[in-house]
């Protein structure tokens, strides 16, 4: 399954997309969901990571080496950077993927989406 994931910068849950099949991609997955519209119009900046590289001005994600080229000092810094400012956002994802269901998601993303919004509430009450 696919689901996307908001979260405050320290790492709280904030939102869980509705389930989308496994094979989406998470930048599919985002723009079905409208995520990066959204945080644009709201003024939320958005750091992701490479899989969402594309998405548009107002994602800051690493940069990619390009064939045959080195990446630049400046390049390298904003990537050593990157990671140490996703890490409560990770942290958030890693306490989803805490629980097995998630773990061992199958079946109908209708179901996985009742699960995600429940796995949710109980979160936000810890």
């Amino acid at each position: 399954m696919n689901v996307q994931v908001v979260t405050d910068p320290d790492g709280r849950l904030l939102w869980l997309s509705p389930a989308l099949p496994g094979r989406s991609h998470d930048l599919t997955a985002a723009g079905t969901h409208r995520i990066i519209h959204i945080c644009e119009r709201q003024g939320v900046p958005i750091l992701a990571d490479l899989a969402y590289q594309g998405g548009g001005p107002w994602l800051t994600t690493g940069i990619k080496r390009r064939p045959l080229q080195e990446l630049t000092c400046t390049e390298k810094t904003v990537n050593r950077a990157l990671p140490a400012a996703r890490a409560p956002v990770e942290r958030g994802v890693a306490r989803l993927k805490s629980w097995r269901i998630f773990r061992r998601a199958h079946g109908s993303p209708n179901r996985m989406t009742s699960i995600a919004k429940a796995v949710l509430t109980l979160e936000r009450q810890r």
